[in-house]
């Protein structure tokens, strides 16, 4: 099957690619210049470049393709979106024509584009399902009961706010939210709560947003999140179960219960789970 990979940063789009070479797809990657990694290259097909705002060329490419369907995989720094983006022509008809400036409302936005393109935007998770959370304690060590009261407030909080799209996270320590995520991402999020709450131990809840499909905006958790909740005193990771990634997922599993933190994963309705 030959499709198309809008490649952002992170391990997500390597593992897509490696996934699709090994099950003989060919993907023509578009590598977004500011974000992506350059070993993407050898992992494609074929590989393109593009720079923020260039939603004309990005058509361009994958018409003299021949794609009809493109998934998007990798994060584009929400920051980077609204404040380092110089549009072409059609991007920015397209911003003029937005009604709120989130990441929902712009790529909804370009995912339209590209449907009146004959370009249908796919699954995200498509080459990835088995790295996608299941249900139930994924660690040896389940929530106690402080974590799970935590994590059930937290959860009614992160669902609240998934609606107006500010983030995907909070932190939650003695049913009080610490912090939610905002443009800077879950790390970062983490890092302010502990320094605004270093007396008690933190947890994290991260839920996907409202929408029933999985074509942009995935919830992800990688390795590097680990050391940061060990770091910053955070004890209990909630996600929503068929709606998260966990890249590197065995390791990621092996190093939490290396730190005695406790990983579950929950059905949540609100979400689309």
């Amino acid at each position: 099957m030959k499709y198309g990979l809008i490649a952002g940063n992170g391990r997500f789009p390597l593992l897509a690619l490696e996934t699709a070479r090994a099950l003989g797809h060919q993907v023509v990657a578009v590598g977004i210049e500011e974000e992506a990694s350059r070993e993407i290259e050898p992992l494609a097909w074929k590989c393109h470049w593009i720079s923020l705002g260039q939603l004309s060329k990005l058509i361009e490419i994958l018409k003299a393709e021949g794609i009809t369907e493109v998934i998007m995989a990798g994060q584009v720094k929400h920051v980077k979106i609204f404040s380092s983006i110089v549009p072409d022509w059609r991007l920015l008809k397209l911003l003029t024509a937005l009604k709120g400036k989130n990441t929902a409302a712009l790529i909804g936005g370009v995912a339209k584009v590209l449907a009146d393109e004959g370009i249908q935007l796919g699954d995200s998770t498509r080459l990835l399902k088995p790295l996608v959370a299941g249900r139930g304690v994924l660690t040896k060590r389940k929530p106690n009961s402080d974590e799970e009261k935590d994590i059930a407030y937290g959860r009614r909080v992160a669902n609240a706010l998934a609606g107006f799209d500010i983030g995907q996270s909070v932190a939650i320590s003695d049913r009080a939210c610490v912090a939610v995520e905002a443009m800077e991402g879950t790390d970062a999020m983490l890092r302010r709560a502990a320094d605004l709450f270093n007396r008690k131990p933190l947890r994290l809840i991260k839920v996907s947003n409202g929408r029933h499909h999985l074509q942009f905006d995935v919830p992800v958790i990688g390795l590097d999140t680990i050391p940061v909740m060990k770091e910053t005193g955070t004890t209990a990771l909630a996600i929503d179960a068929g709606r998260t990634l966990l890249l590197d997922k065995d390791q990621m599993i092996a190093r939490a219960n290396e730190a005695g933190i406790a990983i579950v994963g929950l059905v949540n309705e609100e979400s689309g789970g």
